[in-house]
């Protein structure tokens, strides 16, 4: 008989186990989390003998329905960062990095010699017994069942409840990516099906705004070319002028609406970067349907202006008639600097009186485009935000992506873990109402000039650093497959939510005061926790915190 020795070390989930690391320092053998809290930890194991065969994986707890088991899969990472970005990465050369999550369906692959893990999300019921929760896995070899390894993670469940979100959360969700991957036609039923997995999927993470392409949104694409049309409003052009029907658009409400989505976002009414053209717009006239405007149609056509006229009025009665327009957020143009000033003004003096009663929102990191009034809701980056806060900006928004490198957090595959979960603290601290991220499941290279395969290319074709573009991959299914970027993200979320908790007991002002004295330090952009450890302690104080206020 050949003997396999079974290694097994339960890690947290701000790790990112490689499998030629040393797992060294002390095992993260239990945790505690609220009820209604998503709690994610890792069990690496390691077999350091003989066999190929995959091993059985069991795991128990009274949890056991709420518990979903995931196998940490490693993907290739080209584009680690940009030349300015700060060092804190886990390495700055090109190489295989753990992010996708593969569900477990009770058998898990090894390497022999080499650390393979396993990820579990515990879901907290409602209405779980406060106190300890067991959840004991048991790893047998498939050819050999009496080499096996037995180990146990201990939750400890606060009773107290995780309040809902408040925060406004939307990751641009590409419709157009998820027809090209999967090769369906543009809204035939299998392209419905497909949307609807994916928005159940970036409800279930927190996601709770959703762009909604009344045209196809004109993002990130080359000059002149143009993305796979998915056009929700059908429009229709006679001698009587512009008719349209909102019968997809009214699917897509349906579907987001059952999968928890709350805030509909419409895409740019002018192009990205300038604001210097009109989106592609798709008119039926005679039977024939034909791009009408698009980028040979300057920002201030006339005959743009005019379709806007009758286009903008017809979506919001709609959205009223749906008692949605409150919940509607509009965009001028995405990301102009100080040079597109001008033409963003145009810009906003065609459409402003159309949007009379709505918010306007759009990610920039100019003062001086909120200053003029130009913007209602700017949405700066985390390097820019803190300026627009001190100057008093009425509603606080941020973003980051690709460019957001140095001493600030960000989601990228090579970055620690904690530099993603930062965020939350983050949100608390500067009470911010929204966040924004440009790709939730962009699967495109630079400009979307061609398709790619997410499994292979995490950086758009070497151009954005892997992980920027998407927080999912495509699963053969037609459902996302997670990352360990979007679980990470998400518990960022719930410890705002817990924050929030705590701040609703004691008052905002005197639970940032005990945060900030519980790590040493003013909490900002660039100065949170930066360790595994530091995190961990944090929450636990939080929670204990909890127990003793609520």
């Amino acid at each position: 008989m050949v003997y396999i020795n079974i290694t097994t070390y339960w890690v947290s989930s701000l790790e990112k186990v490689f499998p030629e690391q040393s797992l060294a320092g002390r095992e993260f053998l239990c945790g505690s989390a609220l009820r209604g809290e998503r709690f994610n930890v890792q069990l690496a194991f390691r077999a350091d003998d003989g066999l190929r065969d995959d091993f059985f994986v069991e795991w128990e707890s009274d949890l056991k329905e709420n518990i979903r088991c995931y196998q940490v899969q490693s993907v290739p990472v080209r584009l680690v960062k940009y030349k300015w970005a700060d060092d804190d990465f886990l390495s700055d050369k090109p190489g295989l990095y753990p992010d996708l999550l593969e569900i477990c369906s009770g058998r898990a692959e090894y390497s022999p010699g080499f650390w393979s893990c396993l990820w579990f999300e515990i879901t907290v019921p409602e209405n779980a017994a406060a106190g300890e929760h067991k959840l004991c896995v048991t790893l047998k070899n498939e050819a050999e069942p009496e080499c096996a390894a037995e180990t146990s993670f201990s939750l400890n469940v606060i009773p107290a409840a995780l309040p809902p979100q408040r925060l406004i959360h939307t990751e641009w969700f590409h419709c157009d990516s998820l027809a090209v991957y999967y090769g369906t036609e543009v809204f035939s039923e299998r392209h419905w099906e497909i949307i609807g997995n994916y928005i159940r999927q970036a409800a279930y993470y927190g996601v709770n705004m959703l762009l909604t392409p009344l045209f196809t949104p004109p993002l990130d694409t080359a000059v002149g070319s143009e993305r796979t049309t998915v056009q929700l409003v059908d429009i229709y052009y006679s001698k009587d002028g512009y008719s349209f029907d909102f019968s997809k658009l009214e699917r897509y409400i349906k579907i987001a609406l059952d999968c928890g989505i709350k805030y509909f976002e419409f895409p740019h009414l002018f192009t990205q970067w300038g604001s210097e053209h009109a989106p592609k717009i798709i008119v039926t006239e005679n039977g024939r349907s034909y791009r009408r405007f698009g980028w040979e149609t300057d920002a201030d056509s006339a005959e743009y202006a005019e379709f806007l006229q009758s286009f903008l009025p017809a979506v919001k009665s709609f959205m009223k008639e749906k008692k949605l327009l409150d919940n509607c957020l509009f965009h001028i143009s995405d990301e102009p600097d100080e040079k597109h000033i001008e033409s963003y003004r145009k810009a906003v003096q065609t459409v402003l009186p159309l949007l009379k009663g709505c918010k306007t929102i759009d990610a920039l990191s100019e003062y001086s485009f909120y200053s003029d009034g130009l913007v209602e809701t700017p949405v700066p980056d985390n390097e820019h935000a803190e300026e627009f806060y001190r100057k008093g900006v009425s509603e606080r928004w941020v973003y980051y992506c690709c460019g957001q490198l140095n001493r600030v957090c960000n989601r990228m595959i090579a970055m620690p873990s904690y530099r993603n979960r930062a965020l939350g603290l983050q949100l608390f601290r500067y009470q911010i109402s929204g966040f924004l991220h440009w790709g939730y499941n962009f699967w495109f290279n630079y400009l979307s000039r061609k398709p790619i395969n997410p499994f292979f290319t995490t950086d758009a074709g070497q151009n954005f650093p892997a992980g920027d573009p998407f927080l999912v991959y495509p699963g053969n299914d037609g459902k996302p497959m997670p990352s360990i970027r979007q679980l990470v993200l998400f518990d960022a979320l719930q410890d705002l939510r817990a924050l929030q908790l705590l701040a609703e007991a004691e008052g905002f002002e005197k639970t940032a005061e005990w945060l900030e004295g519980e790590i040493g330090y003013k909490i900002s952009f660039t100065d949170y926790p930066r360790s595994t450890k530091d995190f961990y302690e944090l929450r636990e104080a939080v929670n204990r915190r909890i127990c003793d206020i609520i």
